[in-house]
């Protein structure tokens, strides 16, 4: 099959892009987002679009949908929806488009829904702005699509609103929108990229099943080859705003022809059911040391009557039963230097609350913190303060911890500053680790909105290495980067750890990613840890029911 769109005209099309070239703003580091991209979408069919950050796939996405910001604009090409062109379209022909001829499930749904409007009056909402129906008919349809996209008791979830929900039943919600006025085409944009393996899982069976079943067609765009694998009928590759490859998913991933192909492929994270060996350390004691921790959330009420939940509890919101549960439930296990343990699980398996609490970000209700023997769960903060810098917690968003009012280099070495660090000390060991993680020394003097989400993960794994610590805690480090940056991180932290021997916590629902770096693995449900053990244990034999389901919904797998 050649890169070249579909040319078999007995097979008809429901979206056709031709010659399509996006400009951006003066100043950008290329001139173009897309550039001379063509391809097609066959009705009824899944194409998924893959590519890394910064390929031009999710503008291509908001072009089809005419969702492009003022600053970036269509310098030439056709976008044709059906019989409809929308390059040019006016803007009131534009909005009777979407939502009836075409929709899109966006990936971040808490940002995308409206706080403060009930999941009911969102899906009212979509269906009013058309004219369609009354009152009374949208609230049945919008039961039937609740129902329909697999949430629990519709009738009760169509008075919740965002915050009550878990990821995977917002996305759930994004799509029940999305498909309220039966849209021929939808275009879903990384719509599974922050949820746990076993909710990615359902919400790609959701998809698959309701594009079979009214015989939708889709884009879907997206940046892993395991999802790929799972949906796509169809790919297009793109690279820096060109595509690159395309042809049907059996070929692309099987036979690629092109290097960035095959180094996409390459980069994406697999099972491997083999143990590290051993780091050589000098000393062999657990520097960490965690004995029946216990963290409760929940117990106070709010103006409504509800407890003041996490989002890991919304099943208590909805149920309204109870109104505190342990997310934390006696938690036990030991870390030595230069060994990682990994802490797996779907959301709301208290791994990031346990995160927390090891740095003290969170204060623990029982148990006990031993970090190089002394109990730190019990003491003040003024007792712990002197320890603080030998904890340290790279952050899953980069962005949301560094102060963007800043420089790197402020942020950087304000804590060891505060901590007694001569100014120029602290300065100059900044810049050292700054190359040391892969960024010129240029880095020092440019504020966090200059850089790419993995030049900012290296920031942050930078300024945690400032304090020299004993321990670092990831949480969810690598999961919002693309396959071949989430790689590079990887291969730095498992480098810096050889380097300094510092022992990793690191927190993760991407179980392929826990295989690559960890020593040992810890699979935590609701609180509690169900299995600790080598990776070869837990993916290739694992003891727990619930183990066996995480591995089993690895997409690709």
């Amino acid at each position: 099959m050649s890169d070249s769109p579909h040319t078999d005209t007995g097979r008809q099309t429901a979206l056709s892009v031709r010659g399509l070239e996006i400009g951006l703003p003066a100043g950008m580091e290329r001139a173009h987002a897309v550039t001379g991209i063509s391809f097609d979408l066959v009705r009824g069919k899944i194409l998924c679009i893959i590519g890394e950050s910064g390929s031009g796939k999710s503008v291509t996405a908001n072009a089809i949908m005419g969702l492009l910001p003022k600053a970036i604009s269509v310098l030439s090409g056709e976008i044709r929806l059906g019989e409809a062109e929308i390059v040019g379209m006016a803007p009131d022909a534009l909005r009777a488009l979407r939502g009836r001829a075409v929709s899109m499930i966006f990936q971040d749904p808490l940002s995308a829904l409206n706080p403060l409007m009930t999941v009911g009056a969102q899906i009212d909402e979509v269906m009013a702005a058309h004219g369609v129906g009354t009152r009374a008919t949208r609230r049945g349809r919008s039961l039937e699509l609740l129902a329909e996209v697999g949430l629990p008791d519709p009738t009760r979830m169509i008075h919740r609103y965002p915050f009550q929900l878990s990821g995977g039943q917002r996305q759930r919600v994004m799509i029940a929108m999305a498909l309220a006025l039966e849209p021929t085409v939808l275009l879903a944009d990384e719509p599974t990229t922050a949820l746990d393996v076993t909710t990615q899982a359902q919400i790609l069976t959701l998809i698959r099943d309701i594009q079979r079943r009214k015989g939708m067609s889709i884009v879907f765009v997206t940046h892993d080859f395991g999802v790929v694998a799972e949906i796509a009928d169809t790919v297009v590759v793109m690279e820096k705003g060109y595509i690159v490859e395309q042809g049907t998913a059996e070929q692309v991933l099987k036979s690629p022809r092109h290097p960035y192909t095959r180094r996409l492929i390459a980069a994406v994270p697999h099972l491997t059911g083999t143990d590290r060996v051993p780091l050589a350390v000098a000393d062999t004691e657990p520097v960490l040391v965690c004995e029946g921790l216990v963290k409760t959330y929940g117990g106070g009420k709010s103006l409504f009557g509800k407890s003041l939940l996490g989002k890991s509890l919304f099943g208590k919101l909805l149920t309204g039963k109870q109104n505190s549960v342990r997310a934390v439930d006696g938690v036990s296990f030991s870390l030595k230097p230069g060994r990682t343990l990994g802490i797996v699980g779907e959301s709301g398996s208290g791994k990031s609350s346990l995160g927390r609490l090891l740095t003290r970000l969170l204060e623990s209700d029982g148990g006990r913190i031993l970090f190089e023997g002394r109990d730190v769960a019990r003491m003040s903060e003024a007792e712990f303060r002197p320890l603080r810098p030998k904890i340290q917690m790279i952050f899953q968003d980069p962005f949301a911890s560094l102060n963007p009012r800043t420089t790197i280099g402020t942020s950087l070495t304000v804590g060891p500053v505060a901590h007694g660090m001569p100014a120029a000390t602290a300065a100059e060991e900044a810049r050292a680790l700054l190359s040391h993680v892969g960024l010129d020394a240029g880095a020092f003097d440019r504020y966090p909105h200059e850089f790419s989400g993995g030049q900012r993960q290296r920031i942050g794994i930078a300024r945690a290495l400032m304090f020299k610590p004993k321990v670092l805690v990831a949480d969810e480090a690598v999961s919002a980067l693309d396959v071949s940056i989430q790689a590079q991180i990887l291969a730095l932290l498992d480098r810096i750890q050889r380097e300094t021997g510092v022992a990793m916590i690191f927190i993760t629902h991407d179980l392929r990613v826990a295989s690559q770096i960890c020593d040992e693995i810890a699979v935590m449900q609701k609180g509690r840890v169900v299995e600790l053990g080598p990776p070869s244990q837990i993916f290739l034999n694992p003891r727990s029911a619930y183990t066996r389901e995480l591995v089993a919904a690895i997409p690709g797998g």
